[in-house]
């Protein structure tokens, strides 16, 4: 069996629960998911879904620059939102952050998130 490194970088909003940010196994990174927290305050951002998405990426981008990746080494995204009516504008705010390579996504509508949060995100990069 491949050995397992879990991590939760320390520039990221602190876990809200008995997880890590992510778990490194093989040349797989595995994050868990994300909602729109402020890292300084642990508050969730205020704003519309634009902004939570951003910070949604943002959160990402620390996690993945802890182990100098980029949004370009993403193979797989799972987007949950509490509105599949604001999929257009999380759309454009997603696809600002990735090349013409885009990775394989799933987006799901969920009944609640946490916080209140409108929407949540995880990924899968390769090393």
């Amino acid at each position: 069996m491949k050995s397992k490194r879990a991590f939760s970088p320390e520039a990221s909003p602190q876990a809200l629960g008995p997880y890590n940010h992510a778990v490194q196994i093989g040349d797989l990174l595995y994050t868990a998911g994300q909602i729109p927290l402020d890292p300084g305050t642990g508050a969730l951002v205020d704003g519309d879904i634009t902004a939570q998405t951003e910070r949604v990426l943002d959160n990402i981008e620390i996690i993945l620059k802890n182990e100098s990746l980029t949004f370009a080494h993403i193979v797989k995204t799972t987007i949950f939102l509490v509105d599949l009516g604001d999929f257009q504008q999380v759309n454009a705010a997603y696809a600002e952050r990735f090349s013409s390579d885009h990775p394989a996504r799933s987006t799901i509508q969920v009944a609640a998130l946490p916080m209140g949060a409108k929407i949540e995100i995880e990924v899968i990069a390769h090393y």
